[in-house]
């Protein structure tokens, strides 16, 4: 088993293209992250600072065998989701391709992202059963890469992650 990522800087893109929407819908998750604080960033330099010389690489351990992560893989596919929330996930997906805001919609890799990613979050949670919340809570990071917003809206300064809530907001979510 491998995992694959990636970093995105959008100031330095000068001299470089945006991947084709097909190799970014191959990322199951786009996360987002802000500058440390000024504490956490002094701890960034503490840390830097105390390793010195220090072979970083020889201090990290296996935490997981290979083996054992296949084996999670596969009693994670195997946890219950309701067909409600399979017909959730899809009317979502549908959303995205039918909103005023939209470009370009997500595609099925997008729905079967969100379907495995609340299937992890049951399991992380110690829950054989996937639940409305589990889908909610991944459907911002599985999202925000695969759609287009529409040049409108970009122009605007709305991000995906707007639009992304506007669309939840106007469903019902299941119960």
């Amino acid at each position: 088993p491998f995992f694959v990522l990636a970093t995105q800087n959008p100031i330095e893109q000068e001299g470089t293209y945006r991947l084709p929407e097909a190799q970014l819908d191959r990322f199951l998750f786009k996360i987002l992250v802000p500058y440390p604080s000024e504490v956490e960033e002094f701890e960034i330099l503490n840390q830097f600072h105390h390793m010195a010389n220090t072979d970083v690489v020889s201090s990290v351990s296996a935490v997981l065998q290979a083996e054992q992560i296949v084996n999670i893989r596969k009693k994670v596919k195997t946890l219950v989701i309701d067909e409600k929330l399979l017909q959730f996930i899809a009317k979502l997906i549908n959303q995205t391709r039918n909103h005023k805001s939209i470009y370009l919609g997500a595609s099925p890799r997008a729905s079967i992202a969100i379907m495995n990613a609340s299937k992890s979050m049951a399991a992380i949670n110690g829950r054989d059963f996937v639940t409305p919340e589990d889908i909610l809570e991944v459907v911002p990071p599985v999202l925000r890469h695969r759609i287009i917003l529409s040049p409108d809206k970009e122009m605007e300064g709305v991000t995906e992650d707007v639009v992304i809530k506007q669309i939840l907001a106007s469903m019902d979510v299941p119960r």
